[in-house]
């Protein structure tokens, strides 16, 4: 809070007030109360206009801030980037463009190319449009159905929310666009809710896997196009998939001549304890999308990755003007994005944080098992790395699930204990009663320790 005054802070609050739309809020408390205004970070740690300091057990509230607060490095390497050449169109290339390319590559075996923009809506409308473009090429206009999963999120605009599995964040935004088509969910926690009793295990992700199968051949094998998936499921409740389950999925895609595109946007840049969360799975991807932890929200960045067969179907005929991919992304020719990712990756490198998250992972995992044995409240215990989550339910028999309003008084009362946690609130219709925990991958014993020992201390406060 260094270098601002009380009436700095007032004015800002004003301001704030009086102009600033924020995202995902209802504005009218603010007529009498005030928003919350994040003034400074530091580490895991950030201040809010009143000088609390919590520890940010959710990395900007969105998963984003994977290397922590307060990277001077990654500050200094945007500054001198921008000095020498800020922007040009992506039909051109620049020097940290290419580079930060070639980097990322190196980590994804089996891919090839990168198609920069701006945000992780934006990374999947690329990948949507490439595969109706697909279509049109090779399979005379068929094949444009994209599946997507109930439960996952792809994104804001009506494209992806048209992709959205998560009835809560499109409501009242329809008409959405048409040729999307949903699959189940393969939450193993609910298995009793699709009608398949109690399948559990590789049985039941081989089950979750053949629904995708019963939906392409309900829908016509030559009309669908992609699927489109989360690794790990972020918002609609950090689900992870069940064994056997990618394996079946992968082998349906190929068996129907299928896309597979993977949404990293959350999973990505270390937060599972691999680079990418479809590493864990053995998958080969066509398409894999990724923003947020790419450079760590100090620059926006986000990438459209895809293999070198998918972007020789857009260089076959030179002669024809319609046969590359006619698409830009104003920002996606920004360097400040390459250039900040360049050395979140380094700091990623050389700080080891892909195996922090991974080791940090297995404690955060340790001591929310151990809240369950406490707490009856608590139903499930998933995720993976520095990426999970806990289900809340009334009845661990009937696995009813507490209320949005028990989820919002649990987030109060951690943040009262100084922790900032997330939850999912507002997606899915009744089920919005999943605490989800995604700290920096810098997170340390002590700051793991804290975060699960507010939830402790909030989880008695309100359910005894």
């Amino acid at each position: 809070m260094d270098g601002y005054t009380d009436n700095d802070i007032s004015h800002v609050v004003e301001a704030d007030k009086a102009h600033v739309w924020h995202h995902l809020v209802q504005h009218k408390p603010f007529e009498t109360g005030e928003p919350r205004i994040i003034v400074e970070g530091k580490g895991i740690r950030v201040w809010d206009q009143h000088g609390r300091e919590f520890i940010d057990a959710v990395s900007g509230a969105v998963w984003t801030v994977n290397v922590g607060y307060g990277r001077e490095t990654i500050a200094d390497a945007v500054r001198e980037q921008l000095v020498k050449m800020n922007y040009f169109a992506g039909a051109a290339g620049t020097i940290p463009g290419a580079i930060f390319a070639e980097k990322l590559i190196e980590k994804m075996p089996g891919m090839s190319r990168v198609y920069y923009c701006n945000s992780g809506s934006e990374a999947n409308e690329k990948a949507f449009k490439m595969v109706r473009q697909i279509a049109h090429k090779r399979y005379g206009g068929k094949k444009t159905k994209i599946l997507y999963r109930d439960r996952d999120y792809h994104g804001g605009t009506i494209g992806t929310m048209s992709a959205g599995g998560q009835d809560e964040r499109v409501m009242q935004y329809g008409p959405l666009t048409p040729d999307f088509v949903r699959v189940p969910h393969c939450m193993e926690y609910r298995a009793a809710d699709q009608g398949w009793g109690d399948l559990s295990g590789e049985e039941y992700g081989r089950r979750a896997a053949d629904a995708i199968e019963e939906v392409i051949l309900r829908e016509g094998p030559d009309t669908v196009g992609a699927l489109c998936l989360e690794p790990i499921t972020a918002g609609g409740g950090v689900i992870t998939p069940p064994p056997g389950y990618w394996d079946r999925v992968q082998e349906i895609c190929r068996k129907y001549d299928v896309l597979l595109h993977i949404d990293e946007v959350v999973c990505g840049m270390g937060r599972t304890g691999k680079w990418f969360g479809y590493q864990h799975y053995g998958i080969e991807p066509d398409f894999v999308t990724m923003a947020k932890g790419v450079a760590s929200g100090y620059a926006a960045i986000a990438c459209c990755v895809t293999t070198e067969k998918v972007f020789d179907l857009f260089k076959s005929d030179p002669s024809d003007p319609l046969d590359h991919f006619r698409d830009i992304s104003t920002f996606g020719g920004c360097t400040g994005g390459p250039a900040a990712a360049l050395e979140n990756m380094r700091i990623i490198e050389d700080e080891g944080l892909v195996e922090n998250a991974k080791k940090m992972g297995e404690r955060l995992m340790a001591n929310l098992k151990a809240l369950e044995a406490k707490h009856e409240v608590i139903g499930d215990v998933r995720g993976l790395g520095l990426f999970q989550g806990l289900e809340l339910v009334r009845d661990r028999g009937t696995k009813e699930p507490v209320s949005e309003a028990d989820i919002g008084k649990i987030v109060a009362g951690c943040a009262e204990r100084g922790v900032i946690i997330g939850a999912s609130n507002r997606s899915v219709p009744g089920l919005n009663n999943v605490l989800c925990f995604s700290p920096a991958l810098i997170a340390t014993p002590a700051d793991i320790d804290a975060i699960t020992e507010a939830v402790d201390g909030a989880l008695t406060a309100v359910f005894g």
